[in-house]
């Protein structure tokens, strides 16, 4: 299950910590195993998209008895990521009474950074949106973060592709283009080729037959 998650697999690392939690949960003497189980089930939800199946999973007959705090910790983060709340997923991530359950593990760690970075990339989106040309210190202060984190994370999505548009350093501001419509030009003009290709192919055979 750990490396279906570490894969992004997280339909395949969901059917594998159930299977984990169903075993530890007929053990009846391994709880600890049966609730980190379910922990990992809550995150791969939450990772593939699914944070609304969160709440389902948790009144389940078999998981209603493993209410611990980890899992209102992985309730919490659904909820937060449901809205695309970034500064309420901030707020869980780092309140203190928080710290064993996501510092101390790991893959939890690991994957809720990503997530972070994931919901960050989601709200800044949207925030741009609206606009051709804005000052990266406004969105900033609408998503209440450090203009030089935006800066870089801005950066780092025009390099991947993430968003279409360019930084202009001397003003501070960033400049938003329109998304280039899909052309099928390009594919029409090779399709146009291929076949006038093969019609000279076949008029080179029957040259060929006449002499």
């Amino acid at each position: 299950g750990s490396i279906s998650c570490e894969e992004r697999d997280y339909k395949t690392s969901y059917s594998y910590f159930y299977e984990a939690f169903e075993g530890y949960d007929g053990l009846k003497a391994d709880g600890e195993g049966a609730a980190k189980a379910l922990k990992y089930m809550l995150l791969s939800k939450v990772m593939n998209d699914e944070p609304q199946d969160v709440k389902a999973v948790i009144a389940g007959k078999l998981a209603i008895k493993y209410q611990l705090p980890s899992v209102g910790i992985m309730q919490q983060i659904a909820n937060a990521y449901q809205q695309r709340s970034l500064a309420q997923f901030e707020v869980i991530i780092n309140a203190a009474e928080n710290a064993a359950e996501i510092g101390g593990d790991l893959v939890v760690k690991y994957k809720l950074d990503e997530l972070k970075n994931k919901l960050l990339e989601q709200n800044l989106l949207r925030l741009l949106e609206p606009f051709e040309v804005v000052e990266i210190s406004h969105i900033a202060q609408l998503i209440a973060l450090p203009v030089e984190v935006i800066q870089r994370k801005l950066s780092q999505m025009i390099l991947d592709h993430k968003f279409n548009g360019i930084l202009d350093q001397g003003s501070g501001s960033i400049i938003v283009f329109e998304e280039e419509p899909t052309t099928t030009v390009y594919t029409h003009a090779n399709e146009t080729i291929e076949v006038l290709n093969d019609v000279a192919d076949q008029l080179f055979d029957k040259a060929n037959l006449l002499d």
